[in-house]
């Protein structure tokens, strides 16, 4: 029985680098592994596809790489898959100019048709095929928006049936010197009550202060019905994790996020997942406070209150990742990792949900 394998790795199948992992089980227990396919380098832009792998037994080997959403020359990135009621996937995602870099962008030297702007596709068929991409920007970023991202990692489905697409986006910095570098993360959702046709903005986080900068962000929806959320917190409060809940499916939080200092991580993206059976909430980050690097899957069983170490990978390089239930005995956790770079590899292991409790 095979419980590591390696979907992605860097230089191979035609492309320079493989990042931003996001993993969903379909409803037929396939396992669709997305990732960023990154053509020329491992930069943030460039020609970079929306690249796939299929996995019909569990993780233990994986079919042949699919491009689920390429926007010619230019980027499709930040895939954000969610498996729907219906047996629909859809992949919200962004695009791009292959030249807008994020320094540009936070200045506002990018124009809005070469900016970051939101699609989305489907699949009706368990991830073989994918329609047209759709887009949805007008609907789900305020004009002035500068940078934008998708999750990263895998959306949600509320038992309520709403989609909820976590995100984050720059503000322009106010004063006179509007075209500065500057950083104004601000967190948001992305919510649908009809299944994808249409989308609306729901919860929103601009704070400016300085203290809690929210930025990459994941979410899952607790027993209670609460949706709890969890960001990268690139500020100097304590730690470098934040969180939030919301009682009304993601239209509201109950408070703006709040530094969670029982997460030792560095800045870098992180993973939530509900598990119902055992009631247990997960997360998956690197766990060294200062480097990418020692990946761990912490535990709750408080809605995300307070965390304990549940189970330590290794001591290897590793940074960004996503879980999945992969069936009642196993949980996957796809992430990427190397002997010397975290970046050498996008990873998929089945740990025993034993080994959690």
């Amino acid at each position: 029985m095979t419980d590591v394998t390696v979907p992605f790795r860097a230089g191979h199948e035609g492309y320079a680098s493989f990042r931003i992992p996001a993993v969903v089980a379909t409803g037929s227990g396939t396992l669709l592994a997305f990732c960023e396919g990154r053509v020329d380098s491992a930069a943030d832009h460039g020609r970079i596809d929306i690249v796939l792998k299929r996995s019909t037994d569990g993780g233990r080997t994986w079919g042949p790489l699919q491009v689920a959403a390429d926007n010619g020359a230019n980027l499709a990135g930040n895939p954000a898959p969610v498996v729907l009621d219906t047996g629909r996937i859809l992949l919200v995602h962004i695009r791009a100019a292959a030249s807008a870099t994020e320094a540009a962008i936070l200045r506002g030297q990018v124009g809005d048709a070469d900016g970051r702007r939101v699609w989305v596709q489907h699949s009706d068929d368990d991830g073989v095929t994918w329609s047209e991409p759709r887009e949805i920007t007008r609907q789900v970023k305020k004009p002035g928006w500068r940078w934008y991202a998708t999750t990263p990692g895998h959306a949600l489905q509320l038992t309520s049936g709403r989609v909820l697409v976590p995100a984050n986006h720059t503000l322009p910095p106010t004063g006179t010197d509007t075209g500065a570098e500057a950083r104004y993360n601000s967190g948001h959702c992305l919510l649908s009550d009809d299944r994808g046709q249409t989308w609306y903005l729901g919860c929103l986080d601009e704070n400016t202060d300085g203290y809690v900068d929210v930025n990459e962000t994941t979410a899952a929806e607790l027993p209670d019905g609460r949706v709890y959320l969890n960001t990268r917190n690139d500020s100097p409060s304590p730690g470098n994790r934040a969180d939030a809940w919301s009682r009304d499916g993601g239209k509201t939080l109950v408070k703006p996020f709040r530094p969670q200092a029982g997460l030792t991580a560095p800045v870098c993206e992180a993973a939530v997942l509900q598990l119902r059976d055992p009631d247990l909430l997960l997360f998956s980050a690197p766990a060294d406070p200062a480097a990418r690097a020692l990946m761990t899957i912490r535990a709750s069983e408080d809605g995300g209150v307070t965390w304990h170490p549940a189970f330590t990978v290794d001591g290897l390089p590793a940074a960004y990742s996503d879980l999945v239930r992969v069936d009642p005995h196993t949980v996957g956790l796809l992430y990427e990792t190397g002997d010397f770079s975290a970046y050498t590899t996008i990873t998929f292991r089945r740990v025993p949900v034993h080994r959690l409790t």
